[in-house]
């Protein structure tokens, strides 16, 4: 399904996640097509060479930390784009994951994308959209990653829903749900070593496809959407 396109030159982007892999490669994609970007993420160097219009370094894991993410976005005007590219990952069957990661899986996947939602949407421009990365996670769980899928499933559900609600304000809610992708969250993770995975799609590619479907007008991203 898709609803009305966006045209990128000229658009105001906000990317938060923006110095990750996979948000390092939306900002840039986003910039070059003549997007206005503000670039949020918590490594203020790899936030300079994305080439975002202006950039904040925050940990989002606050509410107030969101609405400073989108203050920063709403210098240059009504927000048009807001992709939420912030997530971690833990490995390890449910008896080994401490509660202490599952609460920062469920912080950080879930209760990020929900603040920062909730503080960018009376901000944004009518047409506008706002993007969630749930992952392949979201569609089909695994053992080892019960507790890191569980949170991306929540995340899913959530856009399930907020998507009515923001559609009543013309905000487009898209879900993208790509397949592994070689970022190197995988090594980043919280807590629990990686299960071996097959080699992983590229970030500059799976970018390019959740650019294309912000400009497109789509309102859901399935991972067969990245085969």
């Amino acid at each position: 399904m898709a609803s009305a396109s966006i045209q990128l030159n000229g658009a105001n982007a906000l990317v938060c996640g923006a110095s990750g892999g996979l948000g390092q490669a939306i900002t840039a994609i986003l910039a070059e097509a003549g997007a206005t970007v503000t670039a949020v993420g918590r490594n203020s160097q790899r936030l300079v060479a994305t080439g975002a219009a202006s950039w904040g370094e925050l940990d989002l894991r606050t509410p107030d930390a969101c609405a400073q993410a989108v203050n920063l976005a709403r210098a240059h005007g009504p927000i048009d784009i807001v992709v939420n590219a912030v997530g971690v990952v833990a490995f390890g069957p449910v008896s080994d994951v401490s509660i202490d990661a599952m609460e920062e899986l469920f912080l950080t996947n879930v209760f990020v994308p929900i603040m920062l939602s909730k503080a960018s949407l009376p901000h944004m421009a009518s047409g506008g959209v706002i993007v969630q990365i749930s992952g392949v996670i979201a569609e089909q769980n695994l053992p080892g990653m019960a507790t890191y899928g569980a949170s991306k499933a929540a995340l899913r559900a959530f856009d399930e829903a907020f998507a009515r609600e923001a559609r009543r304000a013309k905000i487009r809610v898209l879900d993208a749900r790509p397949p592994h992708t070689e970022t190197g969250l995988a090594g980043r993770a919280i807590e629990g070593e990686a299960p071996k995975m097959p080699e992983g799609k590229q970030p500059a590619f799976v970018a390019q496809r959740i650019v294309e479907a912000i400009s497109s007008g789509a309102t859901d991203l399935p991972s067969s959407a990245f085969d």
